[in-house]
């Protein structure tokens, strides 16, 4: 991997815990580091020691991305905006007296499974200190996307009558709709 046996056993600690992309680029740090201890006349083993100190404990390096990451932040985000939308679309529901809508009770109990399921995939991604849990958010982005979209398609379809507090909860969801899309390319690409 890099220049020095001690760097190569740094990042061969943090490689199954980390993106490949990011491990790339803590060797290249880390290697850049090393060289420029040699290039300042440290030997090779003290070089080495000293650019893996300089970065850190690996620990303390896979927390900090951790922390960082697109999954992570993203489920804090949606779990912070989900009751707000959530509580948009139940004055919705309850001003358009959804009760009486024609939505079949194995719909209703699918649509509450789904929305509990994303709850908890969520509440996993925001918490998460491994970066291998925090791709959960994809998931639960997925979810959130049928869940939007079942909404805003069935006050669409079932056509309930205006009711005031879908001015709120239609723009909301699609305002999720984009932002969960647009965090899902990112994930797909990284």
């Amino acid at each position: 991997m890099a220049s020095h046996q001690l760097i190569d056993a740094y990042l061969g600690s943090v490689a199954p815990r980390l993106p490949a992309d990011t491990v790339d680029e803590l060797a290249d740090g880390l290697t850049e580091t090393y060289r420029r201890h040699r290039r300042a006349g440290l030997d090779a083993d003290t070089a080495a020691r000293s650019a893996v100190r300089e970065f850190g404990a690996p620990d303390l390096v896979v927390a900090a991305f951790v922390r960082q990451s697109a999954g992570r932040r993203t489920a804090r985000a949606l779990m912070s905006t989900g009751p707000l939308v959530g509580l948009c679309w139940a004055a919705t529901l309850a001003a358009g007296h959804a009760w009486r809508w024609p939505v079949p009770v194995p719909v209703r109990i699918a649509t509450a499974a789904t929305l509990l399921t994303v709850i908890a995939a969520l509440a996993l991604a925001a918490t998460a200190r491994t970066w291998r849990r925090t791709r959960i958010a994809a998931l639960a982005g997925l979810g959130l996307v049928a869940l939007d979209a079942t909404l805003v398609a069935a006050v669409v379809a079932l056509r309930p009558g205006f009711v005031w507090p879908m001015v709120l909860a239609v723009p909301a969801s699609l305002a999720r709709l984009a932002f969960t899309a647009r965090f899902l390319l990112r994930a797909r690409a990284s």
